[in-house]
C-alpha cells in the first residue's frame, strides 16, 4: 500500500525527471542554432553558452564576474583594438536592463583568430517582472564584413586613381586609401633603381596623429634585393606577409624600428611593368596588431598593385616627358643668359676638335659676339694667346684620352683685350663618336684679384710683424718704468712717514702729508699691478700649486669682505658644497678671491646682494669630479653686452663704471685672468638674470698629467 510520503517522493522524481529533459531540450535547442548565445544570471554567472559560441571562445573557463569578460574572452570594440570597457558589453547593457541591437563586436580569445560578432542582447525577466538575468545573442559577420573591406578598398583605389595627380601625390593617396580601409597604421610606396641595384623608399604614409618616426624615419631609404619587406618582394617577385615582422624568422630589416613603434603584422605586394612584367616598385603596409595570412585580402591587393602600377608607370612617362621639355626650355633660357660660354665638341680619331653645340653668348670670354664660326677650331689658330699654347694642347690632349680636364689660358679677344679663360670639361661616349661637355668662364678678375690679395697679404705681414715689434717695446717699457718708478714712491712714502712723525709738525702740513702718502700708496699699488700683470703675462711668476681646500679658502675669504659689504648695507651670502678641493696656488687663488669680491661690493649699489657659489663639475671617466665651478654673482651695474669680450683686457673699463664714477685701474681683471690661466682653468663674465653681472671660474681638481 502506498503512502502520502511515497507518493510525493515519486511526484518529487518526476518533475526533477522532467526539468532535466527540459534542460536537455533546451541545450540541444541553443546547440543547433547558427548563432552564439550566452546567458548569465543577476548576478552576472555565465549559466548558458551554446556550442556555435563555445566554438568561437574555444575555452571551458569563464570568469564569473563581467569585469574580467573583455579580457578572458577577448572583446574589441568595431576597430579591433580597443579592448571594450565593462559597460560596453552587450550582455552587461542588458543586465542593466538595456535592449542592445546590432552591436558589433570583434571577437578574439588569446591564441584565436578574431571573428566579427553582430550581437543582440536583452534582460531576461519573469512573468511578474523580476529580472532573471540576460541574454545575448551574436552571429558571425566576419565573411560579409571581409567582402565590404575588399569592396571599399577596390573603390577607394578607383577614386584616387580618377584624380589627376602626380605620382608622389597618387602614390601617397593611394596608400592613405588602403591603409585607411583596413585600418594598417602605416604604408610605404618603393620604386626600383635598376642602375644603382636598389629599391628606394619614394613616399610614406602614416596614420594620421600617430607618430612611428621610430620605424619610417625621415632620411631617405634604400634596400638592397632581399633586405627588408620591399626588397625581398623585389628579388623574389610575389608578395609577402609576416604576422609579426620583430618575430619572423625571415630576417627582415628595421626588425628594432618596428618592435619600437609597435608594429607587427606587415605585407608587401610588387608592382610590375605593364602589369605583368619586371617589378617595377612595392607596396608594403604595416599594423599594430599580430595578423595571419589573409588568401582574399593579398589576391585582392595584388590586383589593386596590378591597377596601381599601370596608373603609375603612365604617370611616370607623362612626368618625364614634360620634365624633359621643361628642362631644355629652361637650359636654353639659363644658356642664353649666363656669361659662361657652354659648348659642347666632338674629337675625331686624328686628335681635332670640332663644336656641335656652342651657346650664343660667346661676348664672355671674346668680347663680342661671334656667329657662324667653329669656335672649337678657331680658338688656338684665331684667339688663343701664344704663351698658352702648350696648356691649351695638354688640355685638347687629355679630353681627347677620354679624360675629364680643366685648364686656364689667357684669350685675345675680338675687342683686343687679353682674358684669362678657366675651361672644364668631361668627355663621353656617343654611338662611336667622342663628345666633350664643356664650359668656359672669363676669371680675368680673379687673377686679379689674386695679385692684389699676394701684395696686400706681404703688407699685412709686414704690419703684423711691426705691431709684434710695437707690441713687445711696450711691454717692456712698461715693465722698466714701473720698475724705476718703484724706488722714487718707495722714497716718498718713507720721507712722508718721517715728516709725519716730527713732534713740531703743524696740523695742516700734517693734512698735506696725508694726502702725499694716500696719493702715493695708490700708485705703488698701480705699479705693483702692473709689475705683476707683466710677470704673469710672461711666464715669470712660480705658481706653487698643491691640492688645497677651497671650501675653507672661500669662507675665509668672505668673512674677510663682510665689514666692507655691510658697509655699503649689501648681503653677502654663499652657497658652497663641502670639502671641495682644487689643484692650486693658495695666495693666487685668495688673490683671485679678494679682485672678485671686491669688485662685487664696489659695483653693487646699497640694498643690493652678492652671492659666492662653488660646486663639483665635469666628472672625469673615474666617476669623480676633474673640476671645480666658482662662480661670484652680483645686482651690480651691470656690464653693457657688446663690453664683454673686452672685460679682462688691461686697463679697460665698462661705460657703466665710468659713467657711475666708480674709480678703478682697469687691471684687476686681467691679473685675474692671467692667474687662472696660469692654473690651467678658466674665467667667463656674463649678464645676471635680473641684472648684475656673474663671474665664472672653472678650476682643475688634479695637477696636470706629466709625460
Amino acid at each position: 500500500m502506498r503512502t502520502a510520503e511515497t507518493v510525493d517522493h515519486c511526484d518529487h522524481e518526476h518533475r526533477c525527471e522532467q526539468l532535466e529533459q527540459e534542460r536537455t531540450f533546451l541545450a540541444a535547442l541553443l546547440d543547433s542554432l547558427d548563432a552564439g548565445v550566452v546567458a548569465c544570471d543577476t548576478d552576472g554567472r555565465l549559466v548558458q553558452i551554446n556550442q556555435p559560441m563555445r566554438e568561437i571562445l574555444r575555452t571551458a573557463e569563464h570568469p564569473d564576474t563581467p569585469h574580467a569578460w573583455a579580457s578572458a574572452h577577448g572583446l574589441y570594440a568595431p576597430d579591433g583594438r580597443r579592448l571594450l570597457a565593462t559597460e560596453e558589453i552587450p550582455l552587461v547593457r542588458a543586465l542593466a536592463g538595456e535592449r542592445v541591437a546590432g552591436q558589433q563586436v570583434v571577437m578574439r580569445p588569446p591564441g584565436q583568430s578574431a571573428r566579427r560578432l553582430a550581437v543582440n542582447a536583452r534582460p531576461i525577466t519573469a512573468p511578474d517582472g523580476r529580472q532573471l538575468g540576460a541574454v545575448a545573442v551574436g552571429h558571425d559577420i566576419t565573411d560579409a564584413h571581409r567582402t565590404g573591406v575588399l569592396r571599399a578598398v577596390q573603390h577607394a583605389v578607383n577614386g584616387v586613381l580618377a584624380a589627376e595627380r602626380g605620382t608622389t601625390e597618387t602614390a601617397h593617396a593611394v596608400l592613405g586609401a588602403i591603409a585607411g580601409v583596413l585600418g594598417w597604421r602605416c604604408g610605404e610606396y618603393w620604386q626600383v633603381d635598376a642602375d644603382a641595384e636598389v629599391i628606394v623608399r619614394v613616399v610614406s604614409w602614416s596614420e594620421p596623429g600617430r607618430d612611428l618616426s621610430a620605424f619610417t624615419g625621415t632620411q631617405p631609404l634604400a634596400f638592397a634585393p632581399g633586405q627588408g619587406v620591399a626588397g625581398k618582394v623585389w628579388a623574389g617577385g610575389r608578395s609577402i606577409w609576416s604576422a609579426d615582422l620583430p618575430d619572423d624568422e625571415r630576417g627582415f630589416a628595421r626588425i628594432a624600428q618596428a618592435r619600437q613603434a609597435g608594429l607587427h603584422a606587415a605585407i608587401g605586394l610588387p608592382m610590375r611593368s605593364g602589369g605583368a612584367g619586371a617589378v617595377m616598385g612595392v607596396l608594403a603596409f604595416y599594423t599594430d596588431q599580430i595578423i595571419g595570412p589573409d588568401d582574399d585580402l593579398i589576391g585582392l591587393l595584388e590586383g589593386v598593385c596590378a591597377q596601381v602600377g599601370q596608373s603609375m608607370e603612365r604617370r611616370r612617362a607623362d612626368e618625364l616627358a614634360h620634365e624633359l621639355a621643361t628642362t631644355r626650355e629652361r637650359f636654353d633660357q639659363v644658356a642664353a643668359q649666363l656669361e659662361d660660354y657652354i659648348w659642347t665638341w666632338e674629337i675625331t680619331a686624328d686628335g681635332q676638335a670640332h663644336s656641335v653645340y656652342q651657346s650664343p653668348n660667346t661676348a664672355g670670354i671674346l668680347g663680342a659676339q661671334v656667329h657662324g664660326t667653329d669656335l672649337a677650331a678657331a680658338f688656338r689658330s684665331r684667339y688663343l694667346h701664344p704663351d698658352d699654347r702648350e696648356v691649351y694642347h695638354a688640355f685638347t690632349a687629355t679630353l681627347a684620352s677620354g679624360q675629364v680636364a680643366q685648364a686656364e689660358y689667357r684669350i685675345i679677344g675680338v675687342d683686343g683685350r687679353t682674358r684669362w679663360v678657366w675651361s672644364r670639361a668631361t668627355p663621353r661616349r656617343e654611338a662611336g663618336r667622342l663628345l666633350v661637355d664643356g664650359i668656359s668662364t672669363d676669371v680675368t678678375d680673379r687673377h686679379t684679384l689674386a695679385e692684389q690679395r699676394e701684395h696686400l697679404l706681404r703688407q699685412q705681414q709686414q704690419q703684423v710683424a711691426r705691431l709684434r715689434e710695437l707690441d713687445a717695446m711696450k711691454d717692456e717699457l712698461m715693465a722698466m718704468v714701473s720698475h724705476e718708478l718703484r724706488n722714487p714712491i718707495g722714497l716718498i712714502r718713507g720721507y712722508a712717514e718721517m715728516l709725519r712723525d716730527a713732534p713740531d709738525l703743524p696740523g695742516e702740513h700734517r693734512a698735506f702729508i696725508e694726502v702725499i702718502d694716500r696719493t702715493s700708496g695708490r700708485l705703488q699699488e698701480l705699479v705693483d699691478d702692473l709689475l705683476q700683470l707683466a710677470r704673469l703675462e710672461a711666464g715669470l711668476v712660480t705658481i706653487d700649486a698643491r691640492t688645497i681646500g677651497l671650501t675653507g679658502l672661500i669662507r675665509q675669504a668672505v668673512e674677510e669682505h663682510q665689514a666692507a659689504a655691510a658697509a655699503k648695507n649689501l648681503t653677502l651670502t654663499t652657497e658652497l658644497a663641502h670639502y671641495l678641493h682644487v689643484h692650486a696656488d693658495p695666495v693666487r687663488i685668495r688673490q683671485v678671491l679678494d679682485n672678485l669680491l671686491s669688485n662685487a661690493i664696489k659695483y653693487t649699489p646699497g640694498e643690493g646682494c652678492v652671492t659666492v657659489t662653488a660646486v663639483p663639475a665635469c666628472p672625469g671617466s673615474d666617476g669623480l669630479p676633474s673640476s671645480v665651478t666658482l662662480t661670484v654673482a652680483d645686482t651690480g651695474i651691470g656690464i653693457p653686452a657688446e663690453q664683454y669680450d673686452q672685460l679682462f683686457s688691461r686697463f679697460f673699463r665698462a661705460s657703466t663704471a665710468r659713467q657711475a664714477g666708480i674709480e678703478g685701474t682697469g687691471l684687476g681683471l686681467a691679473t685675474t685672468k692671467a692667474i687662472i690661466d696660469a692654473h690651467g682653468g678658466t674665467i667667463t663674465a656674463a649678464p645676471r638674470e635680473g641684472g648684475g653681472t656673474v663671474f665664472t671660474v672653472c678650476l682643475p681638481v688634479n695637477a696636470p698629467a706629466t709625460t
